[in-house]
């Protein structure tokens, strides 16, 4: 049975995976929330496609000042590497932005163990989408959805809604 993990969201500043803009990170240990971190990023020469801050609201202005995410990996990485980590759609796209970002700036990919909501609940939910809203609203938890530590604290709370039913 899985005690800990991570879950974790990235909002992208273009259509290129290693843009990231912003960060939602949520640990979780025995069921308990244990840390949680939202950053904002500086994407590469601070450049947003408008299809993009129209999904997540996030502009060049807001992360003019932010760290790019080779500065911050340090703060991120404990909580990836050899972890459980999860993200909804993640195979899609958490997990390859983070590999991308990473080869990006030259940094290594670490091994860690992929659980994707989006996936999960496909194969056991009775309903027709699964998105993160969708599945937010039909277990009642609260999205402010595309704002990063939104997205992973939902995540985080489907991802154990899942593990306390693999218990039953």
């Amino acid at each position: 049975m899985i005690e800990h993990f991570t879950a974790i969201d990235f909002e992208t500043a273009q259509g290129k995976h290693f843009s990231i803009c912003q960060v939602g990170l949520v640990r979780v240990e025995q069921g308990h929330v244990t840390q949680e971190m939202s950053l904002l990023v500086q994407p590469p020469d601070n450049v947003y496609h408008q299809y993009c801050i129209d999904v997540h609201g996030i502009t060049s202005q807001d992360t003019a000042q932010s760290p790019t995410f080779h500065k911050v990996w340090h703060k991120i990485e404990p909580y990836i590497t050899n972890q459980n980590v999860v993200a909804h759609n993640g195979f899609s796209f958490d997990f390859h932005v983070l590999k991308t970002t990473l080869e990006y700036y030259g940094m290594d990919v670490p091994e860690y163990q992929k659980f994707c909501t989006l996936k999960i609940f496909k194969n056991l939910a009775s309903l027709q989408n699964y998105d993160l809203a969708t599945l937010c609203k039909h277990y009642h938890i609260p999205l402010n959805h595309h704002e990063a530590l939104s997205d992973a604290q939902a995540c985080a709370k489907l991802f154990q809604i899942y593990l306390q039913n693999q218990k039953n």
